[in-house]
C-alpha cells in the first residue's frame, strides 16, 4: 500500500498511526459508509469539513464525528466570525489539495485554523481520512490535535 502525503508528514513528525484501507463507493462517500466498511463505531470515524467565515478567504477546518451534523453557528462562534458556511465543493481541491471523501487536515496546501469536536478525546484512537478515498488513518486524537494545532470545541448540532 502506497503512503499518502499525510502519512509521510506524520512519519516525519514521528507520530504513530495506522493506515487502513477500505472499500469505497464513489456514489456514497458518507462517513457512515466508511465506518461500516471499516467495521468501526461511527462515533470514532471523523469527517473533515472546510468552511469559510464572513470575510473573504477566511477559511477554517472542522473535524467532527461521522454521525453528526456541524452546527454552523457554533463553528462561527469558535472561529470568532459572524457566520460560517461550507465551502462550495468546486473549491475543495484547489484550496486544500484534497477531494471530497479524501480530505484531511494533515498536509493541506495552506495551514488553516483547525477545530476538532470534543468527543475525539473520548477515544484512544480515531479515524480520519488519510488524504485519499479508500484509505483512513487511525491515530491518537491528542497526536492529531497537536500536529494540526487544533482547538477542541463543541461543533455539532444537539439531537
Amino acid at each position: 500500500m502506497q503512503k499518502t502525503n499525510a502519512a509521510r508528514l506524520l512519519d516525519r513528525a514521528k507520530i504513530s498511526y495506522e493506515l487502513i484501507p477500505y472499500e469505497f463507493d464513489p456514489e456514497d462517500l458518507a462517513a457512515q459508509h466508511v465506518a461500516y466498511s471499516l467495521g468501526e463505531d461511527i462515533n470514532r470515524v471523523f469527517k473533515t469539513l472546510v468552511l469559510h467565515g464572513a470575510e473573504p478567504r477566511d477559511y477554517f477546518v472542522c473535524i467532527v464525528p461521522g454521525n453528526t451534523e456541524i452546527d454552523l453557528k457554533k463553528a462561527a462562534k469558535v472561529h470568532s466570525t459572524k457566520k460560517a458556511d461550507l465551502i462550495p465543493m468546486k473549491e475543495l481541491l484547489p484550496l486544500t489539495g484534497y477531494i471530497r471523501g479524501g480530505c484531511t487536515a494533515i498536509g493541506m496546501k495552506k495551514p488553516f485554523p483547525v477545530y476538532i469536536h470534543q468527543s475525539a478525546l473520548d477515544f484512544d484512537s480515531i479515524y480520519v481520512s488519510a488524504g485519499q478515498r479508500g484509505l483512513q488513518l487511525r491515530l491518537a486524537p491528542a497526536d492529531l490535535i497537536s500536529y494540526v494545532n487544533a482547538t477542541v470545541a463543541d461543533l455539532t448540532q444537539t439531537p
